[in-house]
């Protein structure tokens, strides 16, 4: 089998200890189906080309600059070398700036995970710091250059090794407020909220990620088949959303309450509830919407 090719490699310093470790890449599209692009008249592949807008004539490579749109239709030109010029010099060092609790940072600053590896001059000084941040239950925060940018990393503890996880940066996250802005402030109790409950408890399990399979992939996959085969796919019913007033009917269904069975509805719904703990203790928090500033 051949080795998997580091994407990155550098060194992890927390205080006066350093280690060379290299950055492996944790989850990869590569192996999706993918496609080209052909023309529809002859079957051949097209290729893409920069034309000018105006004129309609190709831009070769080397007459293509970047520029950045000051006001309508005029740009300020920037060099290659002027863009080279201000990426930040990298000293290939994953410098950690505070160790801080695990769940203090909202998943939503996750960008794209790494698998973080000792060389084999660094392992000890690496299990020391795995292990220190594993007893401790912390992540650490640090910062580098990688792939051109200056990066904020989570580094947290991983089987027998460390993910590094690169963050968004506060300004790319959006506010939550604007995407639930226009949601009415309803507030669900009784029945409802009963049989909801009890549909939860009946679905509960714990995650395993081989269960879940890429069904637009498969389906994709299936498609192709089908096509040089010369044969057609059924057509699938779309879904059809449950309507406000027929929302009670839906959740007395899902709780296995026919129309004749509704007198029971309440005492099937409180079933599992003399097994619940403390309310105070079994429903998680929300988490802040932004990252808590270690001190």
């Amino acid at each position: 089998m051949v080795s998997p090719r580091a994407n990155w490699k550098g060194f992890i310093k927390f205080g006066e200890v350093s280690c060379p470790v290299a950055l492996y890449t944790a989850a990869s599209s590569a192996e999706r189906i993918s496609f080209n692009v052909l023309n529809r008249k002859t079957g051949n592949r097209v290729r893409r080309e920069f034309v000018d807008g105006d004129t309609g004539d190709v831009v070769e490579r080397d007459d293509q600059v970047k520029g950045y749109e000051i006001d309508d239709g005029r740009y300020v030109v920037l060099e290659p070398e002027e863009v080279a010029a201000a990426i930040p010099d990298s000293d290939k060092t994953l410098t950690i700036e505070a160790f801080i609790p695990c769940m203090q940072i909202d998943n939503v600053y996750f960008d794209k995970p790494y698998y973080l590896a000792p060389d084999k001059m660094g392992v000890e000084a690496f299990a020391l710091l795995r292990e220190g941040m594993e007893k401790e239950n912390v992540v650490a925060i640090a910062r580098t250059v990688l792939f051109r940018r200056l990066r904020t990393v989570l580094i947290r503890p991983h089987n027998d090794g460390l993910i590094a996880s690169t963050l968004n940066f506060d300004y790319e996250v959006r506010s939550p407020e604007e995407a639930f802005e226009e949601l009415p402030d309803l507030k669900i109790e009784g029945e409802m909220l009963e049989l909801a409950e009890h549909i939860i408890g009946t679905k509960t399990g714990t995650f395993d990620v081989s269960k879940f399979d890429d069904r637009y992939e498969a389906a994709v996959t299936e498609l192709v088949k089908a096509k040089i085969e010369g044969r057609s796919l059924p057509k699938r019913k779309a879904p059809v959303a449950s309507k406000p007033g027929d929302l009670l009917k839906a959740l007395r269904e899902s709780a296995g309450m026919g129309a004749g069975k509704t007198s029971d509805k309440r005492s099937a719904a409180n079933a599992n509830k003399g097994k619940k703990t403390d309310k105070a203790t079994s429903k998680p928090k929300r988490t802040a919407s932004k990252t808590r500033r270690a001190s």
